[in-house]
């Protein structure tokens, strides 16, 4: 299994929630539900579905521009490991926040691809990405810290049903995966800052 095995499931589970939506609510990460036991496999259910195309257009064109080339640099076992500890930490996170709120629940495989994101921002620091709608292509390393910044704010600021902190749970994991499977990748992202 690797980036393509891991696209081909996100759109065939996302497709089928959509079409069918007793499976797209049974396959929710309800945190209220696991705080007490019940159906922690929807920890990696979850992340498979998604609530509406425009979110699931956004992830999939995410993880196909970063998710290939940072499976060739770091190999398809640790790249699903990234994409798996994303997504378990991102609803962990989820579940711990939201534990005593028996109506919340979250989907969506952001968290995870933000693991591979970010990750990607250590491998390939020079990178520089663009943000609709504005033209101007942005340094990878300054976008991580302005969507770190935006996150954050966003989280304490609700206004929307985006669930910012486990976008900022899966970003924070993929630098953390790179920190403990390949220190030495910190080297460019390092050489980039100094230069």
């Amino acid at each position: 299994m690797g980036a393509l095995t891991i696209l081909i499931l996100i759109v065939v589970a996302s497709v089928a929630g959509l079409l069918w939506p007793p499976l797209l609510g049974r396959a929710m990460l309800r945190p209220y539900l696991i705080a007490r036991g019940n159906g922690y496999w929807r920890l990696l259910s979850s992340g498979f579905v998604h609530a509406d195309i425009a979110h699931l257009a956004f992830n999939l064109i995410t993880f196909y521009s970063f998710g290939f080339a940072l499976e060739r640099a770091i190999g398809t076992t640790r790249f699903v490991a990234l994409y798996f500890c994303g997504l378990l930490v991102s609803g962990i996170g989820t579940c711990i926040k939201h534990r005593d709120e028996p109506n919340y629940a979250s989907l969506g495989a952001s968290g995870a691809i933000l693991a591979v994101l970010f990750a990607s921002i250590v491998y390939f620091p020079h990178n520089r990405l663009l943000i609709l709608p504005l033209p101007i292509p942005i340094p990878a390393p300054l976008f991580a810290l302005i969507y770190l910044a935006f996150s954050y704010y966003s989280s304490r600021n609700p206004k929307d049903r985006i669930n910012h902190d486990a976008h900022i749970a899966g970003a924070l994991t993929g630098v953390a995966f790179v920190a403990l499977t390949d220190p030495h990748a910190f080297e460019g992202l390092l050489n980039y800052f100094r230069s």
